[in-house]
């Protein structure tokens, strides 16, 4: 298998979710691919560029959510990338909850939610990583089979490229789903 040099720049296949915390007293939601897996303990990495509205609230508040989009909601999670907190209240585009801590908001509308409370951050570049570690998680009765979570039914999405994708195919493309629902908003 002969192997071609490509240009340098992270691909994927990176997990989509919308990260969650409040921002001046109200529900802001960011997406981004740059989340995952630390260690085997219940600790997951986020990153945010430094700018971000999300950012302040995760640094304010010492508490982020990671929530997991369905496919199916492929357009408000793009858009929710597209366009920032800042200028944009994104407080009502989904039924947020919270647990008995209250720190973060979280999505009712995504099938799975954890609660992570800021354990360290560090800059790196123009962004902050912050390290987190899940003190809850929530998953739709609906995702889960023999109470289990089950990935069919979740039907996550992917970055890699320009494209999101679910399990097996396409199901939008990066930076032009959320122009769609924009759009959409605007008529």
């Amino acid at each position: 298998m002969e192997k071609v040099k490509i240009p340098i720049r992270p691909l994927g296949p990176f997990p989509t979710v919308l990260a969650g915390a409040d921002v001046d007293g109200k529900p802001n939601y960011a997406t981004i691919g740059a989340c995952g897996v630390v260690s085997l303990e219940p600790v997951l990495y986020i990153s945010l560029r430094s700018t971000h509205y999300t950012t302040t609230g995760v640094k304010e508040n010492g508490y982020f959510s990671i929530n997991i989009p369905s496919a199916d909601m492929v357009q408000v999670t793009d858009y929710c990338g597209i366009v920032s907190g800042k200028e944009t209240s994104k407080a009502n585009m989904f039924s947020s909850f919270y647990d008995e801590l209250g720190r973060a908001p979280m999505i009712s509308e995504c099938p799975i939610n954890m609660l992570c409370k800021v354990i360290k951050s560090m800059p790196i570049f123009d962004f902050e990583m912050f390290f987190g570690e899940i003190v809850s998680a929530y998953a739709n009765q609906e995702s889960l089979t023999d109470g289990r979570v089950d990935p069919q039914k979740i039907n996550p999405m992917i970055m890699m490229g320009n494209s999101y994708w679910n399990l097996g195919q396409a199901v939008g493309e990066l930076f032009k789903e959320g122009e769609a629902y924009k759009k959409s908003q605007e008529q």
